[in-house]
């Protein structure tokens, strides 16, 4: 694999009493992006918030460009390089578009810092929209807000929690559209997305949870050839 980026080793996590991730064993590798699929309820949500430290691990470690990250809190994460734009999108809704990019952003060293021109550049919805609050944008540019949001801090890393949840087929391209420019530029990227086929046209490796535990790993590759390999455990035909 690729020189990897994002390394967990045995991560468990609870919720109170429930025991949630049960032994975590997943490694992204740098520039390439994992699609993390299950059926609801299988853990994935939970494992982007452990990553970003929203959820502490109870056991095992987590490293980020080789540094163990399980126990810093989620600002320290996030100012190490990675960003997780959240299900549910949560974009600031009283504030302007322009006013959502501005508080997320984080100088940190790259070739090419993200801007929010560069935002407007991978989705150019918003570029229109600069002013107008953003409770008032449709769900679509809502979720393109919030990608864009992530990026302003410029990370290595980017959690992108169901992405085209609840969002028009014409609006699902888009974002696929822009997730691939973000892939092409050398982003690391973690997708957890319901959408079987936008996961298997923009993945390069595949992990499949299933009640907290991973029930099947491979490349894109493999689980193109082979889609029953993991759709079996996602109720997906």
């Amino acid at each position: 694999m690729a020189h990897e980026v994002l390394v967990l080793q045995g991560v468990h996590a609870h919720y109170g009493r429930s025991h949630v991730l049960h032994g975590i064993d997943l490694t992204l590798g740098r520039g390439r992006l994992l699609a993390l699929l299950g059926r609801n309820g299988a853990g994935k949500s939970t494992t982007m918030l452990t990553i970003a430290g929203l959820l502490k691990a109870s056991a095992g470690r987590i490293a980020l460009g080789g540094r163990a990250i399980e126990t810093l809190v989620p600002e320290a994460i996030a100012r190490g390089g990675l960003r997780l734009c959240p299900q549910g999108r949560r974009v600031f809704a009283s504030l302007s578009v322009q006013e959502n990019l501005n508080v997320a952003a984080q100088r940190r060293p790259g070739p090419r810092p993200w801007t929010s021109e560069r935002v407007y550049e991978l989705f150019p919805l918003l570029k229109p929209r600069v002013r107008q609050r953003a409770g008032t944008l449709s769900g679509g540019e809502q979720q393109m807000l919030a990608i864009g949001r992530a990026l302003m801090g410029n990370p290595e890393v980017l959690l992108l929690d169901e992405p085209s949840e609840g969002l028009a087929p014409l609006i699902v391209h888009e974002v696929a559209e822009g997730i691939a420019r973000l892939k092409q530029e050398g982003l690391s990227i973690i997708l957890v997305e319901q959408n079987f086929a936008l996961a298997m046209r923009l993945a390069d490796d595949v992990v499949v949870l299933n009640t907290g535990a991973i029930v099947m790993q491979g490349s894109g590759d493999q689980v193109r050839a082979n889609p029953e390999s993991a759709t079996r455990h996602l109720g997906v035909f």
